[in-house]
């Protein structure tokens, strides 16, 4: 818009022009503070030295070293082995949820989260509770049925964590995808019934296609989440080793802040390349 056409424009409605981005500010100013500048100052101490120069020392350390390559390897195959449990898990839910749940959707709803509106200690103390040496499971078995003459030890092991991490993320997985199931239409199922194709070719040619999106984007949440996930593992892990274990112990036992900052630089890394991933491999044209 021109200086001439400015002047010929009404206060009133030169104010409306400019008040998008002044009512954009405020979020804009608590990014760049709360977020852009700590990114920063993380980015920039992981490549300081002690005496105050310039390295990459660290970096080369976290991707030539065997010790740190294992973690790194080990966090993701763990964030992945948790998306792909939850998916198993949440698709069929949120299925029912979309197609047959009717009136009692709300309740499923309300099941589903309610371990989200639950501390993630409690939680995880709710686990050791369930599963140590004497509890619940194990005074079932020995006590209860017979089953075993010895309790087991079931808690601190990697399965346990895993289990942890997909009961308290599968909630996303599946409201995620329940999104996406109700926006397909079910004339096209109907269309492909017309057409001879039974339940299940319709389900892998029809509905699990157009359903790819909503499993993408609970995907994208649960692995990231779990990439960050750190207490459930502190109390539970049995020794697991994996990035924001190793962030944890840098900052809290060597104390060496750059390491701990070039770690989460990589887990940022990891996260990113998984938006972009979903970006590459599963948003459709047009979407």
């Amino acid at each position: 818009m021109s200086d001439t056409s400015l002047q010929k424009t009404s206060p009133g409605r030169r104010m409306r022009l400019l008040a998008p981005p002044f009512l954009a500010l405020p979020a804009v100013l608590f990014l760049v503070v709360f977020f852009v500048m700590p990114l920063i100052d993380n980015g920039m101490r992981s490549v300081i030295s002690a005496d105050g120069g310039f390295t990459l020392s660290r970096y080369a350390s976290l991707l030539t070293d065997g010790f740190y390559l294992w973690i790194i390897a080990q966090t993701v195959l763990l964030s992945a082995g948790v998306t792909i449990i939850s998916i198993i898990i949440g698709y069929p839910v949120a299925y029912f949820l979309v197609r047959k749940a009717g009136r009692f959707s709300g309740l499923i709803i309300f099941l589903l989260i309610a371990p989200l509106l639950t501390s993630i200690i409690m939680r995880t103390f709710g686990w050791q509770v369930l599963f140590a040496r004497r509890g619940l499971v194990n005074n079932l078995l020995v006590d209860q049925l017979g089953i075993l003459s010895a309790p087991l030890r079931l808690t601190n092991s990697p399965e346990i964590a895993i289990a942890a991490l997909v009961h308290v993320l599968v909630p996303f997985m599946v409201l995620s995808i329940a999104t996406v199931l109700q926006g397909i239409d079910t004339r096209l199922e109907e269309s492909a019934k017309i057409l001879g194709a039974n339940r299940l070719r319709t389900f892998f040619e029809v509905t699990l296609p157009l359903s790819l999106d909503g499993i993408g984007t609970g995907a994208i949440l649960v692995f990231m989440i779990a990439n960050g996930s750190f207490v459930t593992l502190v109390l539970l892990g049995g020794g697991m080793q994996t990035l924001p274990l190793m962030i944890y112990q840098q900052f809290n036992t060597t104390r060496d802040f750059g390491m701990a900052s070039a770690m989460s630089m990589i887990l940022l890394v990891i996260a990113v390349f998984c938006l972009f991933l979903q970006l590459r491999l599963v948003r459709r044209k047009g979407t």
